[in-house]
C-alpha cells in the first residue's frame, strides 16, 4: 500500500471506469480533482485513511499515481450511493481536520470546504435540470452550493462540478448528484476521463479549462516515442505527405486520449474513412493502440502535430464521440419502445 510519497497508484484503487453499465446501475463511480497534498492525507500513512475508509463505507476507493511536476491527482470511489455519499463526508471532514488551525477555531461540521467533481457533459444537463431546476433543489435540500464549469477539461469530455459547503451539506449534495447520475446512466457511456498532466500549456487546452496546474510538455513526456506499440487503423493509408512532416520538429506536440474501447470503431468508421477524414481536416498524425492499455479496457489514441492541429483533431474526435453516443440512445430509446 503506498503512502503519500509513493509514486505508486493505491494497489487497490478501482479502474477509472466510465458512467454505471446497465449490470452496474446501482453501482456509482464518482471521480474528483484533489491535490497532490490532499491526495496524501485522503492515503494516509502507509494507506491507512484509505483502507479505514473503505472498511466504513464499503466502497472502493483511490488515488492515481503521482505525476513529476503535476500537481492534481484524481480521486475515484465506487460503490452504492449512499456509501459513496458518506465516503466523500468523511473524505472531506478529513481533509478540513488536517488543515492549519485558523485563529478563529471552529468544527469541521461547520467549516466550509469544497470538493471538484469531475462530471461528464453529457450528464451535465441531468444534474442541472430545466432552466436550472434540479441544480436548485439540490442545493436547497442539501445546503451546499454548486458551480459548475463551463469548458471540459482538456483532452475529455469532462467538466468540473464545484460543490461548496459544510462536510455534511457536501456529502447531502454528492448523495443527490449520485442519483441523477445513475438515473440516467447510459448518457455518460463513452466518457473521455481527465487524465493530470495530459495538457499542454500552449496547445490551447487550459484556456478551455482554467487549470494551469493540469498541464505538461507533451513532447518531453513522449520522448519521441509517441508511436510506439502503437497502429493505424485498418484500411488506414499511411501518410508520407502529411502536413505533419513538413512543420519542424520542434513545434510538434505529443498527446495521447483513452478512448473506451467500444468506441473506437464509430471513430475509425469503415475501411477506416472517418480517421482518415480527421486525419486530413487536422492535419495531426492520428495512431490507435492495438489493444486496452489497462484495466479500464480503454485504447489510447496517440495525436502528433502541431498545437492547432492537435486542437483541432480532439475536437473532431469528440464531436464523433457525441454523435456516436446520441445515435446509441436513440436506438435504445426505439428498441424500449417496440418492447413496450
Amino acid at each position: 500500500m503506498p503512502s503519500e510519497s509513493s509514486p505508486q497508484r493505491d494497489s487497490a484503487s478501482p479502474p477509472q471506469s466510465r458512467s454505471p453499465s446497465p449490470s452496474a446501475r446501482d453501482t456509482l463511480t464518482l471521480r474528483a480533482l484533489v491535490s497532490t497534498k490532499d491526495a496524501g492525507v485522503i492515503i494516509g500513512k502507509a494507506g491507512k485513511n484509505v483502507a479505514d475508509l473503505r472498511e466504513q463505507t464499503g466502497v472502493k476507493a483511490g488515488v492515481t499515481k503521482v505525476i513529476p511536476g503535476v500537481h492534481e491527482r484524481v480521486l475515484t470511489v465506487t460503490g452504492p450511493v449512499e456509501g459513496v455519499a458518506k465516503a466523500y463526508t468523511l473524505i472531506i471532514s478529513q481533509l478540513v481536520a488536517s488543515a492549519p488551525s485558523s485563529p478563529i477555531t471552529s468544527s469541521p461540521s461547520t467549516t466550509h470546504t469544497s470538493i471538484r467533481l469531475l462530471i461528464s457533459h453529457n450528464l451535465m444537463g441531468t444534474i442541472i435540470g430545466r432552466n436550472g431546476l434540479k441544480i436548485k433543489a439540490i442545493q436547497d435540500g442539501s445546503g451546499a452550493r454548486m458551480v459548475a464549469s463551463k469548458d471540459m477539461l482538456p483532452q475529455s469530455t469532462e467538466r468540473v462540478v464545484e460543490v461548496q459547503g459544510a462536510p455534511e451539506a457536501i456529502g447531502r449534495a454528492i448523495e443527490e448528484i449520485g442519483k441523477c447520475l445513475l438515473e440516467d446512466w447510459e448518457r455518460g457511456l463513452g466518457t473521455v476521463l481527465f487524465h493530470p498532466g495530459t495538457g499542454d500549456d500552449r496547445s490551447g487546452g487550459n484556456r478551455r479549462s482554467g487549470y494551469s496546474g493540469s498541464a505538461y510538455n507533451g513532447s518531453r513526456r513522449s520522448n519521441g516515442e509517441g508511436n510506439r506499440g502503437r497502429t493505424s487503423p485498418p484500411g488506414s493509408p499511411t501518410q508520407p505527405h502529411s502536413p505533419v512532416a513538413t512543420q519542424p520538429a520542434a513545434n510538434l506536440r505529443t498527446q495521447n486520449i483513452s478512448i473506451p474501447s467500444d468506441m473506437v470503431g464509430c471513430i475509425i468508421g469503415r475501411s477506416g474513412t472517418k480517421i482518415t477524414e480527421i486525419r486530413r481536416l487536422s492535419g495531426s498524425k492520428i495512431s490507435i493502440a492495438k489493444a486496452p492499455h489497462d484495466e479500464t479496457g480503454e485504447r489510447m489514441f496517440t495525436i502528433i502535430g502541431t498545437p492547432e492541429a492537435n486542437e483541432k483533431a480532439l475536437f473532431l474526435l469528440y464531436n464523433q464521440l457525441e454523435s456516436e453516443k446520441e445515435r446509441r440512445v436513440g436506438r435504445e430509446q426505439q428498441q424500449s419502445e417496440l418492447q413496450d
